[in-house]
C-alpha cells in the first residue's frame, strides 16, 4: 500500500515547510510544490512540467536524491538563471518512498 512521504521545502521567501507528498499519484515535485500554493501562481510550472523553461528549478539540499539529471533537464538548466551544482528541475523529480525526508529549495524566479 502506498504512503505518504515527508518533504521539506523552502519557498522563494526564505520559509521552510515540512509538507506530505502522495506516493500514488504519478506527480513529481512541481506538482507538489503548485498543490501547496508555495510559489506565487504563474511563477513556477510554466511549460507544465515537460522540461522546457526552468521555472520549477531547485536546489537539492541533502543527499536523499541523486544530483543526476536526464539530458532535456541538463539542456534546460545550461540556460537557466540561478543555476547551482544541486539544481534540479521539479517536473522531473517525481514523489515515490525514496523521497522521504528529501529536502529542496525553490529556486529564485528566472
Amino acid at each position: 500500500m502506498a504512503q505518504d512521504v515527508t518533504i521539506y521545502i523552502t519557498d522563494r521567501n526564505g520559509v521552510k515547510h515540512e509538507v506530505q507528498a502522495p506516493t500514488d499519484m504519478n506527480m513529481n515535485v512541481m506538482e507538489l510544490i503548485r498543490s501547496y500554493e508555495l510559489a506565487e501562481e504563474g511563477t513556477l510550472g510554466i511549460c507544465g512540467g515537460m522540461a522546457m523553461c526552468a521555472s520549477c528549478q531547485v536546489y537539492v539540499l541533502n543527499d536523499v536524491i541523486s544530483l543526476e539529471r536526464n539530458p532535456d533537464e541538463e539542456a534546460m538548466l545550461d540556460e537557466a538563471y540561478h543555476v547551482q551544482e544541486n539544481s534540479r528541475l521539479g517536473c522531473q523529480i517525481h514523489i515515490s518512498e525514496d523521497l522521504e525526508g528529501l529536502e529542496i529549495q525553490i529556486a529564485p524566479e528566472q
